[in-house]
Protein backbone atom coordinates (compact mmCIF):
# COMPACT_ATOMS: atom_id res chain seq x y z
CA UNK A 1 0.00 0.00 0.00
CA UNK A 2 1.24 3.48 -0.92
CA UNK A 3 0.19 6.86 0.45
CA UNK A 4 -0.60 9.66 -2.01
CA UNK A 5 -0.12 13.20 -0.72
CA UNK A 6 -2.21 16.00 -2.30
CA UNK A 7 -1.29 19.64 -1.54
CA UNK A 8 -3.09 22.79 -2.57
CA UNK A 9 -0.88 25.53 -3.93
CA UNK A 10 -2.38 28.59 -5.63
CA UNK A 11 -4.68 27.20 -8.34
CA UNK A 12 -3.02 23.76 -8.43
CA UNK A 13 -3.12 20.38 -6.74
CA UNK A 14 0.37 18.94 -6.30
CA UNK A 15 0.25 15.16 -6.04
CA UNK A 16 3.12 12.91 -4.99
CA UNK A 17 3.90 9.80 -3.00
CA UNK A 18 4.27 10.27 0.76
CA UNK A 19 7.31 8.16 1.59
CA UNK A 20 7.61 8.84 5.32
CA UNK A 21 4.59 9.54 7.49
CA UNK A 22 4.98 11.85 10.49
CA UNK A 23 3.61 10.89 13.91
CA UNK A 24 0.57 13.04 13.18
CA UNK A 25 -0.19 10.99 10.09
CA UNK A 26 0.46 7.64 11.79
CA UNK A 27 -1.98 8.44 14.59
CA UNK A 28 -4.86 8.84 12.16
CA UNK A 29 -6.53 5.46 12.00
CA UNK A 30 -9.95 5.86 10.45
CA UNK A 31 -9.50 8.46 7.73
CA UNK A 32 -7.27 9.23 4.79
CA UNK A 33 -7.77 13.03 4.91
CA UNK A 34 -5.37 15.18 6.99
CA UNK A 35 -6.67 18.69 6.23
CA UNK A 36 -8.15 20.67 3.35
CA UNK A 37 -4.70 22.06 2.48
CA UNK A 38 -2.89 18.75 2.72
CA UNK A 39 -4.66 15.49 1.91
CA UNK A 40 -3.39 11.92 2.15
CA UNK A 41 -5.09 8.93 0.55
CA UNK A 42 -3.85 5.39 0.23
CA UNK A 43 -3.92 3.98 -3.30
CA UNK A 44 -6.04 1.10 -1.98
CA UNK A 45 -8.59 3.52 -0.54
CA UNK A 46 -8.88 5.35 -3.87
CA UNK A 47 -9.29 2.07 -5.74
CA UNK A 48 -12.02 0.93 -3.34
CA UNK A 49 -13.81 4.30 -3.10
CA UNK A 50 -13.27 6.20 -6.37
CA UNK A 51 -16.63 8.00 -6.30
CA UNK A 52 -16.21 9.22 -2.74
CA UNK A 53 -12.70 10.55 -3.42
CA UNK A 54 -13.82 12.12 -6.73
CA UNK A 55 -16.75 13.88 -5.07
CA UNK A 56 -14.56 15.20 -2.25
CA UNK A 57 -11.87 16.48 -4.65
CA UNK A 58 -14.52 18.05 -6.91
CA UNK A 59 -15.68 20.17 -3.97
CA UNK A 60 -12.07 21.07 -3.11
CA UNK A 61 -11.32 22.18 -6.68
CA UNK A 62 -14.49 24.28 -6.84
CA UNK A 63 -13.92 25.88 -3.43
CA UNK A 64 -10.32 26.84 -4.15
CA UNK A 65 -10.84 27.54 -7.88
CA UNK A 66 -8.26 24.91 -8.88
CA UNK A 67 -7.75 24.18 -12.59
CA UNK A 68 -4.40 22.33 -12.63
CA UNK A 69 -3.12 19.03 -11.28
CA UNK A 70 0.62 18.38 -11.00
CA UNK A 71 1.53 14.69 -10.66
CA UNK A 72 5.10 13.94 -9.67
CA UNK A 73 5.02 10.17 -10.14
CA UNK A 74 3.53 8.52 -13.26
CA UNK A 75 2.79 5.36 -11.26
CA UNK A 76 -0.34 7.11 -9.96
CA UNK A 77 -1.34 8.92 -13.16
CA UNK A 78 -3.93 6.41 -14.43
CA UNK A 79 -5.50 6.06 -10.98
CA UNK A 80 -5.76 9.83 -10.52
CA UNK A 81 -7.08 10.47 -14.04
CA UNK A 82 -9.89 8.10 -13.20
CA UNK A 83 -10.69 10.17 -10.10
CA UNK A 84 -10.63 13.49 -12.02
CA UNK A 85 -12.41 12.09 -15.12
CA UNK A 86 -15.65 14.05 -14.60
CA UNK A 87 -14.11 17.11 -12.95
CA UNK A 88 -14.84 20.06 -15.26
CA UNK A 89 -12.60 22.36 -13.18
CA UNK A 90 -9.39 20.53 -14.12
CA UNK A 91 -8.22 21.56 -17.59
CA UNK A 92 -4.41 21.45 -17.11
CA UNK A 93 -2.27 18.38 -16.39
CA UNK A 94 1.46 18.52 -15.61
CA UNK A 95 3.37 15.23 -15.33
CA UNK A 96 6.70 15.89 -13.58
CA UNK A 97 8.01 12.34 -13.95
CA UNK A 98 10.78 12.04 -16.59
CA UNK A 99 9.14 9.05 -18.25
CA UNK A 100 7.15 9.07 -21.52
CA UNK A 101 3.38 9.35 -21.67
CA UNK A 102 1.83 5.93 -22.30
CA UNK A 103 -1.07 5.29 -24.67
CA UNK A 104 -3.22 4.22 -21.71
CA UNK A 105 -2.63 7.65 -20.13
CA UNK A 106 -3.36 9.26 -23.50
CA UNK A 107 -6.74 7.49 -23.65
CA UNK A 108 -7.56 8.45 -20.06
CA UNK A 109 -6.76 12.12 -20.79
CA UNK A 110 -9.11 12.10 -23.81
CA UNK A 111 -11.93 10.85 -21.57
CA UNK A 112 -11.53 13.81 -19.18
CA UNK A 113 -12.03 17.58 -19.48
CA UNK A 114 -8.27 18.24 -19.66
CA UNK A 115 -7.24 20.57 -22.51
CA UNK A 116 -3.50 21.09 -21.84
CA UNK A 117 -0.91 18.43 -21.05
CA UNK A 118 2.74 18.91 -20.14
CA UNK A 119 4.86 15.77 -19.97
CA UNK A 120 8.44 14.61 -20.44
CA UNK A 121 7.91 12.96 -23.86
CA UNK A 122 5.34 11.19 -26.01
CA UNK A 123 5.21 9.50 -29.38
CA UNK A 124 4.33 11.56 -32.51
CA UNK A 125 1.09 9.71 -33.23
CA UNK A 126 -0.18 10.58 -29.73
CA UNK A 127 0.22 14.28 -30.53
CA UNK A 128 -2.06 13.81 -33.57
CA UNK A 129 -4.45 11.67 -31.52
CA UNK A 130 -4.76 14.27 -28.73
CA UNK A 131 -5.08 17.05 -31.28
CA UNK A 132 -8.18 15.34 -32.74
CA UNK A 133 -9.80 16.01 -29.34
CA UNK A 134 -8.47 19.61 -29.17
CA UNK A 135 -5.98 18.73 -26.45
CA UNK A 136 -2.65 20.58 -26.59
CA UNK A 137 0.39 18.46 -25.69
CA UNK A 138 3.73 19.99 -24.63
CA UNK A 139 6.94 18.10 -23.89
CA UNK A 140 10.02 18.97 -21.90
CA UNK A 141 12.16 16.76 -24.12
CA UNK A 142 12.71 17.73 -27.74
CA UNK A 143 13.29 14.09 -28.74
CA UNK A 144 10.16 12.24 -29.85
CA UNK A 145 10.94 8.62 -29.07
CA UNK A 146 9.84 5.50 -30.96
CA UNK A 147 10.09 1.86 -29.91
CA UNK A 148 11.67 -0.77 -32.20
CA UNK A 149 8.16 -1.91 -33.08
CA UNK A 150 7.10 1.58 -34.18
CA UNK A 151 10.34 2.22 -36.14
CA UNK A 152 10.30 -1.15 -37.92
CA UNK A 153 6.72 -0.59 -39.11
CA UNK A 154 6.97 3.14 -39.87
CA UNK A 155 4.22 4.06 -37.41
CA UNK A 156 5.19 7.60 -36.53
CA UNK A 157 1.90 9.03 -37.82
CA UNK A 158 -1.63 8.27 -36.63
CA UNK A 159 -2.86 7.52 -40.16
CA UNK A 160 -0.16 4.86 -40.56
CA UNK A 161 -1.41 3.10 -37.43
CA UNK A 162 -5.02 3.29 -38.64
CA UNK A 163 -4.50 1.85 -42.15
CA UNK A 164 -1.58 -0.59 -41.67
CA UNK A 165 -2.33 -4.05 -43.06
CA UNK A 166 1.01 -5.85 -42.51
CA UNK A 167 3.32 -5.75 -39.48
CA UNK A 168 6.86 -6.94 -38.71
CA UNK A 169 7.61 -7.88 -35.11
CA UNK A 170 10.98 -8.93 -33.69
CA UNK A 171 10.90 -11.35 -30.74
CA UNK A 172 11.50 -11.02 -27.87
CA UNK A 173 9.36 -7.91 -27.43
CA UNK A 174 10.32 -5.20 -24.95
CA UNK A 175 7.80 -3.72 -22.52
CA UNK A 176 7.59 -0.62 -24.74
CA UNK A 177 7.02 -2.80 -27.82
CA UNK A 178 4.15 -4.54 -26.04
CA UNK A 179 2.59 -1.22 -24.98
CA UNK A 180 2.86 0.11 -28.53
CA UNK A 181 1.39 -3.07 -30.03
CA UNK A 182 -1.61 -2.76 -27.70
CA UNK A 183 -2.03 0.89 -28.73
CA UNK A 184 -1.75 -0.14 -32.41
CA UNK A 185 -4.51 -2.76 -31.98
CA UNK A 186 -6.85 -0.21 -30.41
CA UNK A 187 -6.38 2.23 -33.31
CA UNK A 188 -5.90 0.01 -36.39
CA UNK A 189 -8.84 -1.17 -38.54
CA UNK A 190 -7.19 -3.12 -41.39
CA UNK A 191 -4.58 -5.51 -39.95
CA UNK A 192 -4.32 -8.80 -41.88
CA UNK A 193 -0.77 -10.15 -41.46
CA UNK A 194 1.88 -10.17 -38.72
CA UNK A 195 5.38 -11.35 -39.69
CA UNK A 196 7.51 -12.57 -36.76
CA UNK A 197 11.14 -13.67 -36.80
CA UNK A 198 10.95 -16.72 -34.53
CA UNK A 199 8.75 -18.86 -32.29
CA UNK A 200 8.57 -17.41 -28.80
CA UNK A 201 5.61 -18.94 -27.02
CA UNK A 202 5.16 -16.14 -24.47
CA UNK A 203 5.30 -13.43 -27.13
CA UNK A 204 2.98 -15.38 -29.45
CA UNK A 205 0.41 -15.81 -26.69
CA UNK A 206 0.70 -12.09 -25.88
CA UNK A 207 -0.03 -11.29 -29.55
CA UNK A 208 -3.02 -13.63 -29.59
CA UNK A 209 -4.50 -12.32 -26.33
CA UNK A 210 -4.04 -8.70 -27.44
CA UNK A 211 -5.62 -9.36 -30.85
CA UNK A 212 -8.51 -11.20 -29.21
CA UNK A 213 -9.03 -8.44 -26.60
CA UNK A 214 -9.29 -5.87 -29.38
CA UNK A 215 -11.62 -8.06 -31.53
CA UNK A 216 -9.10 -8.45 -34.37
CA UNK A 217 -10.26 -11.14 -36.80
CA UNK A 218 -8.84 -12.92 -39.87
CA UNK A 219 -5.26 -12.14 -38.85
CA UNK A 220 -2.47 -14.46 -39.98
CA UNK A 221 0.77 -14.70 -37.97
CA UNK A 222 3.57 -15.70 -40.34
CA UNK A 223 6.65 -17.16 -38.62
CA UNK A 224 9.89 -16.68 -40.57
CA UNK A 225 12.03 -19.36 -38.94
CA UNK A 226 13.32 -22.71 -40.20
CA UNK A 227 11.64 -24.80 -37.52
CA UNK A 228 12.38 -28.54 -37.27
CA UNK A 229 11.36 -29.02 -33.65
CA UNK A 230 8.36 -31.35 -33.79
CA UNK A 231 7.05 -30.14 -30.44
CA UNK A 232 6.89 -26.54 -31.68
CA UNK A 233 5.33 -27.57 -34.99
CA UNK A 234 2.73 -29.65 -33.15
CA UNK A 235 1.89 -26.68 -30.89
CA UNK A 236 1.26 -24.48 -33.94
CA UNK A 237 -0.67 -27.21 -35.72
CA UNK A 238 -2.95 -27.80 -32.72
CA UNK A 239 -3.62 -24.08 -32.39
CA UNK A 240 -4.59 -23.83 -36.06
CA UNK A 241 -6.81 -26.87 -35.75
CA UNK A 242 -8.58 -26.11 -32.47
CA UNK A 243 -8.43 -22.36 -31.90
CA UNK A 244 -7.97 -20.60 -35.23
CA UNK A 245 -11.71 -20.75 -36.03
CA UNK A 246 -12.58 -19.53 -32.54
CA UNK A 247 -10.16 -16.60 -32.50
CA UNK A 248 -10.10 -15.99 -36.30
CA UNK A 249 -6.29 -16.03 -35.95
CA UNK A 250 -3.95 -18.57 -37.54
CA UNK A 251 -0.24 -19.41 -37.73
CA UNK A 252 1.75 -20.00 -40.88
CA UNK A 253 5.35 -21.18 -41.19
CA UNK A 254 7.47 -19.46 -43.85
CA UNK A 255 10.59 -21.56 -44.39
CA UNK A 256 13.53 -20.13 -46.32
CA UNK A 257 14.12 -21.52 -49.81
CA UNK A 258 17.62 -22.65 -48.79
CA UNK A 259 16.23 -24.60 -45.86
CA UNK A 260 13.58 -26.26 -48.00
CA UNK A 261 16.02 -27.11 -50.75
CA UNK A 262 18.67 -28.56 -48.41
CA UNK A 263 16.19 -30.74 -46.55
CA UNK A 264 14.49 -31.97 -49.72
CA UNK A 265 17.82 -33.04 -51.25
CA UNK A 266 18.95 -34.64 -48.00
CA UNK A 267 15.84 -36.80 -47.92
CA UNK A 268 16.12 -37.47 -51.65
CA UNK A 269 19.45 -39.22 -51.16
CA UNK A 270 17.78 -42.04 -49.22
CA UNK A 271 16.64 -43.74 -52.40
CA UNK A 272 15.62 -43.05 -55.97
CA UNK A 273 11.93 -43.38 -55.24
CA UNK A 274 12.02 -40.68 -52.57
CA UNK A 275 14.12 -38.50 -54.84
CA UNK A 276 11.49 -38.68 -57.58
CA UNK A 277 8.71 -38.02 -55.07
CA UNK A 278 10.46 -35.00 -53.62
CA UNK A 279 11.24 -33.62 -57.06
CA UNK A 280 7.58 -33.82 -57.96
CA UNK A 281 6.62 -32.23 -54.65
CA UNK A 282 9.21 -29.54 -55.19
CA UNK A 283 7.80 -28.67 -58.60
CA UNK A 284 4.30 -28.56 -57.18
CA UNK A 285 5.45 -26.51 -54.21
CA UNK A 286 7.23 -23.93 -56.34
CA UNK A 287 4.30 -23.80 -58.74
CA UNK A 288 1.94 -23.05 -55.89
CA UNK A 289 4.59 -20.84 -54.35
CA UNK A 290 4.77 -18.77 -57.51
CA UNK A 291 1.00 -18.45 -57.64
CA UNK A 292 0.90 -17.54 -53.96
CA UNK A 293 3.74 -15.03 -54.36
CA UNK A 294 2.09 -13.52 -57.44
CA UNK A 295 -1.23 -13.26 -55.62
CA UNK A 296 0.42 -11.90 -52.49
CA UNK A 297 2.36 -9.25 -54.39
CA UNK A 298 -0.78 -8.37 -56.36
CA UNK A 299 -2.81 -7.84 -53.20
CA UNK A 300 0.08 -6.05 -51.52
CA UNK A 301 0.68 -3.69 -54.45
CA UNK A 302 -3.01 -2.87 -54.86
CA UNK A 303 -3.47 -2.44 -51.10
CA UNK A 304 -0.53 -0.02 -50.97
CA UNK A 305 -2.00 2.00 -53.84
CA UNK A 306 -5.44 2.06 -52.17
CA UNK A 307 -3.86 3.10 -48.87
CA UNK A 308 -1.97 5.91 -50.58
CA UNK A 309 -5.13 7.07 -52.40
CA UNK A 310 -7.08 7.09 -49.12
CA UNK A 311 -4.40 9.15 -47.39
CA UNK A 312 -4.25 11.64 -50.27
CA UNK A 313 -8.03 12.17 -50.07
CA UNK A 314 -7.88 12.65 -46.30
CA UNK A 315 -5.03 15.15 -46.15
CA UNK A 316 -5.78 17.22 -49.26
CA UNK A 317 -7.56 20.57 -49.20
CA UNK A 318 -10.41 19.34 -51.40
CA UNK A 319 -12.42 22.57 -51.27
CA UNK A 320 -9.47 24.62 -52.56
CA UNK A 321 -8.76 22.08 -55.32
CA UNK A 322 -12.45 22.09 -56.39
CA UNK A 323 -12.52 25.87 -56.40
CA UNK A 324 -9.38 26.08 -58.59
CA UNK A 325 -10.70 23.49 -61.05
CA UNK A 326 -14.12 25.13 -61.46
CA UNK A 327 -12.57 28.60 -61.70
CA UNK A 328 -10.78 27.63 -64.91
CA UNK A 329 -13.89 26.21 -66.58
CA UNK A 330 -15.83 27.91 -69.35
CA UNK A 331 -19.42 28.98 -68.69
CA UNK A 332 -20.78 26.09 -70.76
CA UNK A 333 -18.66 23.47 -68.99
CA UNK A 334 -20.22 21.26 -66.36
CA UNK A 335 -19.20 22.09 -62.79
CA UNK A 336 -17.13 19.59 -60.78
CA UNK A 337 -19.00 18.56 -57.63
CA UNK A 338 -17.20 15.45 -56.36
CA UNK A 339 -14.40 16.49 -54.02
CA UNK A 340 -12.69 13.08 -53.71
CA UNK A 341 -12.39 12.61 -57.47
CA UNK A 342 -11.17 16.19 -57.87
CA UNK A 343 -8.41 15.54 -55.32
CA UNK A 344 -7.32 12.40 -57.19
CA UNK A 345 -6.75 14.39 -60.40
CA UNK A 346 -3.52 15.51 -58.77
CA UNK A 347 -2.42 11.88 -58.47
CA UNK A 348 -3.58 10.85 -61.95
CA UNK A 349 -5.10 13.44 -64.32
CA UNK A 350 -6.87 10.59 -66.15
CA UNK A 351 -9.11 9.82 -63.16
CA UNK A 352 -12.77 9.95 -64.22
CA UNK A 353 -14.69 8.35 -61.35
CA UNK A 354 -14.99 5.79 -58.55
CA UNK A 355 -16.72 2.41 -59.01
CA UNK A 356 -18.20 0.29 -56.21
CA UNK A 357 -20.00 -3.08 -56.46
CA UNK A 358 -21.47 -4.54 -53.25
CA UNK A 359 -20.17 -7.84 -51.84
CA UNK A 360 -17.09 -7.77 -54.08
CA UNK A 361 -13.62 -6.24 -53.82
CA UNK A 362 -14.55 -3.74 -56.54
CA UNK A 363 -14.10 -0.36 -54.85
CA UNK A 364 -11.62 1.55 -56.99
CA UNK A 365 -11.03 4.88 -58.70
CA UNK A 366 -11.63 4.57 -62.46
CA UNK A 367 -9.22 5.96 -65.08
CA UNK A 368 -9.54 6.61 -68.82
CA UNK A 369 -6.79 6.78 -71.43
CA UNK A 370 -6.97 7.65 -75.11
CA UNK A 371 -6.97 3.92 -75.88
CA UNK A 372 -8.11 0.64 -74.32
CA UNK A 373 -4.65 -0.90 -74.01
CA UNK A 374 -2.56 1.27 -71.67
CA UNK A 375 -4.24 0.32 -68.38
CA UNK A 376 -4.15 -3.39 -69.17
CA UNK A 377 -0.55 -3.41 -67.88
CA UNK A 378 -0.24 -0.13 -65.95
CA UNK A 379 -1.59 0.70 -62.50
CA UNK A 380 -3.28 3.81 -61.17
CA UNK A 381 0.04 5.66 -60.95
CA UNK A 382 0.84 4.74 -64.59
CA UNK A 383 3.57 2.32 -63.47
CA UNK A 384 4.11 -0.97 -65.28
CA UNK A 385 2.00 -3.55 -63.44
CA UNK A 386 0.48 -6.87 -64.53
CA UNK A 387 -2.59 -6.13 -62.41
CA UNK A 388 -3.43 -3.22 -64.67
CA UNK A 389 -6.23 -0.99 -63.34
CA UNK A 390 -9.97 -0.39 -63.63
CA UNK A 391 -10.48 1.78 -66.73
CA UNK A 392 -13.30 3.28 -68.80
CA UNK A 393 -13.65 2.84 -72.54
CA UNK A 394 -11.82 5.67 -74.32
CA UNK A 395 -14.99 6.40 -76.34
CA UNK A 396 -17.04 7.23 -73.24
CA UNK A 397 -17.67 10.60 -71.59
CA UNK A 398 -18.67 11.21 -67.96
CA UNK A 399 -19.35 14.92 -68.50
CA UNK A 400 -22.04 14.31 -71.12
CA UNK A 401 -22.66 10.81 -69.67
CA UNK A 402 -22.52 8.31 -72.52
CA UNK A 403 -25.45 6.00 -73.23
CA UNK A 404 -23.31 2.93 -72.56
CA UNK A 405 -20.48 3.52 -70.05
CA UNK A 406 -18.13 0.52 -70.43
CA UNK A 407 -15.61 -0.29 -67.66
CA UNK A 408 -12.93 -2.97 -67.98
CA UNK A 409 -10.41 -4.64 -65.65
CA UNK A 410 -8.41 -7.86 -65.42
CA UNK A 411 -9.99 -10.90 -63.74
CA UNK A 412 -7.34 -11.48 -61.03
CA UNK A 413 -9.51 -14.11 -59.39
CA UNK A 414 -6.72 -15.75 -57.33
CA UNK A 415 -5.90 -12.52 -55.49
CA UNK A 416 -9.37 -10.98 -55.86
CA UNK A 417 -8.05 -7.59 -57.00
CA UNK A 418 -9.41 -5.53 -59.90
CA UNK A 419 -12.40 -7.48 -61.34
CA UNK A 420 -11.26 -10.73 -59.68
CA UNK A 421 -14.53 -10.94 -57.73
CA UNK A 422 -16.91 -9.86 -60.51
CA UNK A 423 -17.70 -13.55 -61.10
CA UNK A 424 -19.51 -13.46 -57.72
CA UNK A 425 -22.30 -11.73 -59.64
CA UNK A 426 -23.10 -15.01 -61.45
CA UNK A 427 -23.99 -16.79 -58.20
CA UNK A 428 -27.66 -17.00 -57.25
CA UNK A 429 -26.95 -16.08 -53.62
CA UNK A 430 -25.35 -12.85 -54.89
CA UNK A 431 -27.62 -11.65 -57.68
CA UNK A 432 -30.83 -12.55 -55.83
CA UNK A 433 -29.92 -10.13 -53.01
CA UNK A 434 -31.48 -6.70 -53.85
CA UNK A 435 -28.66 -4.88 -52.02
CA UNK A 436 -26.16 -6.30 -54.52
CA UNK A 437 -28.15 -5.17 -57.57
CA UNK A 438 -27.09 -1.52 -57.28
CA UNK A 439 -23.79 -0.41 -58.83
CA UNK A 440 -22.41 2.98 -57.77
CA UNK A 441 -20.35 5.17 -60.09
CA UNK A 442 -19.27 8.54 -58.73
CA UNK A 443 -17.84 10.86 -61.39
CA UNK A 444 -16.43 14.37 -61.24
CA UNK A 445 -19.89 15.70 -62.05
CA UNK A 446 -22.44 13.27 -60.60
CA UNK A 447 -23.07 10.51 -58.07
CA UNK A 448 -24.76 7.77 -60.11
CA UNK A 449 -26.61 4.59 -59.15
CA UNK A 450 -27.34 1.83 -61.68
CA UNK A 451 -29.78 -1.08 -61.30
CA UNK A 452 -28.50 -4.41 -62.67
CA UNK A 453 -30.73 -5.85 -65.40
CA UNK A 454 -28.47 -8.43 -67.10
CA UNK A 455 -25.66 -10.80 -66.02
CA UNK A 456 -24.09 -13.47 -68.21
CA UNK A 457 -21.00 -15.34 -69.41
CA UNK A 458 -20.44 -15.21 -73.16
CA UNK A 459 -17.91 -16.23 -75.82
CA UNK A 460 -15.55 -13.46 -76.88
CA UNK A 461 -17.54 -10.83 -78.79
CA UNK A 462 -17.76 -7.05 -78.97
CA UNK A 463 -21.46 -6.77 -79.79
CA UNK A 464 -22.27 -5.54 -76.23
CA UNK A 465 -19.70 -2.73 -76.50
CA UNK A 466 -21.68 -0.33 -78.70
CA UNK A 467 -21.64 3.30 -77.53
CA UNK A 468 -23.30 5.09 -80.48
CA UNK A 469 -26.95 4.62 -81.50
CA UNK A 470 -29.03 6.09 -84.34
CA UNK A 471 -32.14 6.75 -82.24
CA UNK A 472 -34.13 5.57 -79.20
CA UNK A 473 -35.54 2.56 -81.08
CA UNK A 474 -32.05 1.39 -82.03
CA UNK A 475 -30.91 1.87 -78.46
CA UNK A 476 -33.88 -0.06 -77.04
CA UNK A 477 -33.25 -2.97 -79.45
CA UNK A 478 -29.68 -3.08 -78.12
CA UNK A 479 -30.82 -3.05 -74.50
CA UNK A 480 -33.38 -5.78 -75.20
CA UNK A 481 -30.65 -7.99 -76.69
CA UNK A 482 -28.56 -7.56 -73.52
CA UNK A 483 -31.52 -8.24 -71.26
CA UNK A 484 -32.45 -11.44 -73.14
CA UNK A 485 -28.96 -12.85 -72.49
CA UNK A 486 -29.26 -12.56 -68.71
CA UNK A 487 -29.14 -15.73 -66.60
CA UNK A 488 -31.70 -14.12 -64.27
CA UNK A 489 -34.77 -11.93 -64.83
CA UNK A 490 -34.33 -8.85 -62.63
CA UNK A 491 -37.77 -7.52 -63.60
CA UNK A 492 -36.32 -4.22 -64.85
CA UNK A 493 -38.20 -2.31 -67.57
CA UNK A 494 -36.01 -0.46 -70.08
CA UNK A 495 -36.79 2.42 -72.44
CA UNK A 496 -35.03 3.87 -75.45
CA UNK A 497 -33.78 6.97 -73.61
CA UNK A 498 -32.17 5.06 -70.70
CA UNK A 499 -28.44 5.13 -70.01
CA UNK A 500 -26.56 2.03 -68.89
CA UNK A 501 -23.22 0.89 -67.47
CA UNK A 502 -21.38 -2.26 -68.61
CA UNK A 503 -18.71 -4.12 -66.59
CA UNK A 504 -16.60 -6.55 -68.60
CA UNK A 505 -13.74 -8.92 -67.70
CA UNK A 506 -12.21 -12.19 -68.92
CA UNK A 507 -13.63 -15.49 -67.67
CA UNK A 508 -10.86 -17.30 -69.61
CA UNK A 509 -9.21 -16.96 -73.02
CA UNK A 510 -12.45 -17.67 -74.88
CA UNK A 511 -15.16 -16.23 -72.62
CA UNK A 512 -16.14 -13.03 -70.83
CA UNK A 513 -18.13 -12.17 -67.70
CA UNK A 514 -20.47 -9.22 -68.37
CA UNK A 515 -22.77 -7.18 -66.11
CA UNK A 516 -25.18 -4.49 -67.37
CA UNK A 517 -27.10 -1.98 -65.21
CA UNK A 518 -29.44 0.89 -66.03
CA UNK A 519 -29.17 4.37 -64.52
CA UNK A 520 -31.86 4.84 -61.84
CA UNK A 521 -30.54 7.69 -59.68
CA UNK A 522 -28.46 10.76 -60.48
Amino acid sequence: MKKILIKIKDNSLIIKEKIKLSTEYKNILNTNVISCNELVFSDEYILDNPKIVATFLNEITKTYNIDTIIIENNDFTLLLLKVFKNNKQIINLILKDDTPLTFAMCEAIMQSYIKNVNCYALQPFMIEYLDKYNILAETRSEILFLSNFMIENDLSQFSNLFYKMTLKIEFPMSDQDEQDFEAFCKINKYLKTINVNTVNKNDLEFLISTLKKNSKKNVKIVIHENINNEEVIEYLRKFNKKKSKKYKISFKLAYSNDYLRDNIFKQANINILKMCSYLILLIVFFSFGYVFYDNYTSMKNVSEIQEKITQVIQISDSEKIMEDLNENKDEDDKLIVNEDIAVLLQENPETVGWLKVNETNIDYPVVQSNNNEFYLNHNYYMESDNNGWVFMDYRNSTEELSDNIIIYAHNRYHSGVMFGTLQNALRYSWYSNPDNQIITLNTLYDDLEYQIFSIYKISVTNDYMRVIFSDDADRLDFYTMLKDRSIYDFGVTLSGDDKIITLSTCADEDNRYVVHAVLVKK
